[in-house]
């Protein structure tokens, strides 16, 4: 008999995953298959997959980006699986750790309200960076959240235009494996709006570690001193930041879970 495999739709701030349920570590998902269950016109659709398992006693966040490419961390995704756990019954609501590829991050999940995550340090690397797209070119910040991002502030979100390609940025060196990029236009002191195109997704209507990545750099930018705290708008909705005097983020926004989906012929 085959084995039926479930996968489970879900989004934080419209920023969306497939959920693989895997505790045992048994199942081997390759990248024409990731490719396949995230493609919109002929799987189920989603910006990346992410395989929920265990390693070293802890839950750990095997995530792959739309394009199969393995990514260190995703700060909506890692609610999104942390939503999951909990309303599946797999762990208890309230604070818990989560392992991935940039180490054990903490959370606050309660069982219907917005979900907290210590996102570890975020590190300015105090390198001048440019981006360019829709015919601009614009100087930026090179930021690391565990994995690296590309951050410009721009007078209107507008004059990005369709990022229908990657931007792109100089100097190439700076992001051997490829960069997450974010455009910002400053609301006001405390509140920001951004666009963000992720390596490996295209652009998306959401980053966690992109908007962890675009508060350090508005903090920065602004000349103000550390504690910061930000409220960022992406497309899919709002997120808040917290960074604290040692420059370590907290990012806290909501996690749905939509529906169950039959992945059987994509992984049989």
């Amino acid at each position: 008999m085959t084995n039926k495999f479930i996968g489970t739709y879900g989004h934080g701030t419209h920023n969306d995953f497939v959920l693989i349920f895997d505790p045992d570590d048994e199942i081997s998902i390759t990248t024409a298959q990731t490719i396949a269950i995230c493609n919109r016109e002929t799987g189920i659709g989603a910006d990346g997959l992410i395989r929920i398992t265990r390693r070293d006693g802890a839950w750990f966040m095997d995530y792959r980006n739309s394009d199969g490419s393995i990514a260190e961390m995703c700060g909506n995704g890692i609610r999104v699986m942390a939503r999951y756990l909990v309303e599946r019954g797999h762990q208890p609501e309230g604070i818990f750790a989560i392992n991935t590829r940039d180490g054990l991050k903490h959370l606050r999940v309660p069982m219907t309200e917005d979900i907290s995550v210590n996102m570890g340090t975020v590190y300015d690397e105090s390198e001048e960076i440019t981006a360019a797209t829709n015919g601009h070119i614009w100087n930026g910040y090179n930021i690391s959240v565990g994995n690296p991002h590309a951050v410009v502030f721009v007078e209107h979100l507008g004059d990005v235009g369709p990022m229908n390609e990657p931007p792109i940025v100089r100097p190439k060196d700076s992001y051997p494996e490829g960069v997450n990029v974010e455009f910002v236009e400053i609301i006001d002191s405390h509140e920001l709006k951004m666009r963000v195109y992720e390596r490996g997704s295209g652009e998306t209507r959401s980053c966690g570690t992109g908007t962890c990545a675009v508060a350090l750099a508005a903090t920065i930018k602004s000349g103000a001193r550390l504690p910061a705290h930000w409220i960022i708008n992406s497309p899919g909705g709002r997120l808040e930041v917290d960074i604290d005097g040692h420059s370590n983020a907290t990012l806290t926004g909501p996690a749905l879970l939509i529906g169950d989906h039959d992945l059987t012929p994509f992984l049989s």
